[in-house]
């Protein structure tokens, strides 16, 4: 299973759901999916949402049992 922190980066940032929505083209709804693990993004999507935090793909998505 795809793991994430992207609750955790979107409030460090003080963003909402729909403002990183927003800069990457998605709902809030898509947003709140992805971070409940409910939604695995496109590979894509992920690296937008990594580029928003200015971060490595893989300190904001790994495979659960992977160090993150």
């Amino acid at each position: 299973m795809l793991r994430n922190r992207v609750r955790e980066l979107r409030a460090r940032e003080d963003y909402s759901q729909t403002d990183l929505g927003k800069l990457i083209g998605v709902t809030r709804q898509t947003i709140g999916l992805i971070e409940k693990a409910d939604y695995e993004p496109s590979v894509t999507l992920a690296i937008k949402i990594a580029q928003v935090f200015s971060l490595p793909l893989e300190k904001v998505f790994w495979l659960e049992g992977d160090e993150k």
